[in-house]
C-alpha cells in the first residue's frame, strides 16, 4: 500500500469509494468528490492537503486536511472525510492515512479537530492520540506543535 497526497482526483479513482460509502448510507464522500469539482474545496490553501491510499493500481482510501472551517482560527485544522473501502479495513490503512495528515499538521496547525459518529472511527482516532471533546461541531481534538 502506498499513501501520498492527492493533488488531483479522478472520477473513475474515487468511484468505488463514493459507491461504496453512498450504500451505507454516509454522503461526506460525494460532497468531497462535488466541492472539488466546484473548486469549493480542493484542499490546497496553505497546510491543507488530501491523502490517498492506493494498492495494486486502485484508491482504496483517503483522508483530508483543511483549516478547520468552523473555528475562527487558521492554526486549527481539521481532519476529513476519512474513508477506507470495507475490503481494506483493519489492514492499517485508515491509521497510514491519519497518520499522514498528523504529520503534514504538525507543521502548519497548532490543534487539530474532527467529528465522527462512529465506534470504530473514534477508537482509531482516540489509539493516535485524539481525545473525546464535546465542543460545538466536533467530537475529537488533537494539540499539536508546530514546528
Amino acid at each position: 500500500m502506498d499513501v501520498e497526497h492527492l493533488r488531483d482526483l479522478q472520477w473513475d479513482a474515487v468511484e468505488a469509494l463514493v459507491v461504496e460509502s453512498e450504500g451505507v448510507g454516509l454522503g461526506f464522500l460525494r460532497r468531497l468528490v462535488d466541492e472539488w469539482a466546484s473548486g469549493r474545496n480542493r484542499f490546497d490553501r496553505p497546510g491543507e492537503a488530501l491523502f490517498g491510499a492506493w494498492m495494486d493500481g486502485h484508491l482504496i482510501g483517503v483522508c483530508g486536511l483543511n483549516v478547520d472551517p468552523y473555528g475562527a482560527s487558521p492554526t486549527v485544522g481539521r481532519v476529513r472525510h476519512l474513508y477506507v473501502l470495507t475490503a481494506h479495513r483493519h489492514l492499517g490503512v485508515g491509521r497510514r492515512l491519519v497518520a499522514e495528515v498528523i504529520r503534514v499538521a504538525a507543521g502548519r496547525f497548532d490543534r487539530l479537530r474532527l467529528r465522527t459518529h462512529g465506534p470504530a472511527a473514534a477508537r482509531l482516532y482516540e489509539a493516535l492520540g485524539f481525545r473525546p471533546a464535546g465542543e460545538a461541531d466536533c467530537t475529537h481534538v488533537m494539540e499539536l506543535r508546530r514546528r
